[in-house]
């Protein structure tokens, strides 16, 4: 194909799927019922990220995070309201990169009311990558509910040419909707696989099969025609942690450990007023002796230590390098460091800070 007419078949393309998006936009969220059986009721709360992202002049493939609606995301996708009767609204327009705690507290609440008041069978949360996982598992500490909520994302804004958001919802709304995802706890769906909120991380910066669950494995595959669970539903076990009346939670610091370190992180975090650090260690959750040091003496003075590790996957153990009942450290397992800041955060807004029922919390 000659350059010249390469670039203006590019062109008139994206300038198709851009009038397509267009119009896909204002067209209302619609339901229609399928013969003779009432639909699934999905509500969708948006947050912003990626997914509602439009393209920016700054680069290539620039784009800003959060400025289309998630009423509008789900117009624009058709069929999708074949799945299910659909109502969005909107909770923030953020990048996830500025997740915070009002934000995690209007999702609890709005969610607790719809199920409360019987609104829903299933909800959907469109958010963006980068603290996806973090508040998934949020959610799944504090909602007592066999409802799904399906937290969805995408790589690529929507806007962009081979955007996966669209995909993304449409499988998400698919699995919400779903009888079969009762009772499996809060749910992460993106690129045709679920992810449970324990295990599910983000492990490349620009990659569609981003997200894995290293220690676990998916709990299952969905696409346009199929939802397959890798296993029947069970009860999920993590005793659920209530919030208090208004944020914020309480302050937890992640010390991220790296060579040549000393004691001015772990003293700086204190200084501050974190009620817990989490120690983002090297290997099984270690450190230079200076940062152990600070840390047992942060310990002493009432601040939760908790060890976790830098490494991308793998379980941190008690009592190897590191004399965690001598110093009165609990470790985290099999949580990463983010996930571990959130469930330590939560046990401290409930008063348990004592290391010996802090590690029994992260073993639950």
């Amino acid at each position: 194909m000659p350059r010249s007419f390469q670039s203006n078949y590019s062109v008139r393309l994206f300038l198709g799927l851009a009038a397509a998006l267009t119009i896909g936009l204002a067209s209302p969220v619609s339901a229609q019922q399928a013969s003779g059986t009432a639909l699934a009721r999905v509500l969708v709360l948006g947050t912003g990220g990626t997914i509602a992202g439009q393209a920016s002049a700054r680069a290539g493939n620039a784009y800003d995070s959060g400025k289309v609606s998630a009423a509008n995301l789900v117009a624009a996708i058709p069929g999708i309201d074949k799945l299910a009767q659909m109502s969005a609204e909107q909770i923030s327009s953020i990048g996830s990169q500025d997740m915070n705690d009002n934000v995690w507290f209007d999702l609890v609440k709005r969610i607790r009311a719809a199920i409360d008041d019987k609104e829903v069978d299933g909800v959907v949360i469109t958010h963006g990558t980068d603290t996806m996982e973090e508040t998934a598992f949020f959610l799944q500490n504090v909602l007592d509910t066999d409802v799904p909520i399906v937290l969805v994302g995408s790589m690529r804004p929507s806007t962009a040419i081979g955007a996966d958001g669209p995909a993304n919802l449409y499988e998400a709304m698919r699995v919400a909707s779903a009888p079969e995802s009762r009772g499996r706890g809060v749910l992460v769906v993106l690129n045709d696989t679920i992810h449970a909120a324990r295990w599910v991380q983000k492990t490349n910066t620009t990659s569609v099969e981003t997200f894995r669950s290293p220690e676990a494995g998916p709990v299952g595959y969905v696409d346009t025609g199929s939802l397959r669970f890798l296993q029947p539903a069970a009860p999920v076990k993590a005793a659920r942690l209530k919030l208090p009346d208004a944020p914020p939670l309480p302050r937890v610091d992640i010390i991220y450990s790296h060579a040549n370190m000393d004691a001015a992180e772990v003293e700086d975090a204190v200084k501050r007023g974190a009620k817990g650090i989490v120690l983002a260690g090297v290997g099984d959750g270690n450190s230079s002796k200076g940062a152990i040091d600070a840390l047992a003496a942060a310990a002493k003075q009432g601040v939760v230590v908790v060890r976790s590790t830098r490494v991308g996957s793998g379980f941190v153990n008690r009592n190897v390098e590191v004399e965690d009942d001598k110093l009165g450290f609990a470790v985290s397992l099999d949580l990463n460091p983010q996930k571990a800041r959130v469930l330590l955060e939560l046990l401290i807004a409930n008063g348990i800070n004592e290391p010996s029922a802090v590690q029994q919390a992260f073993a639950r």
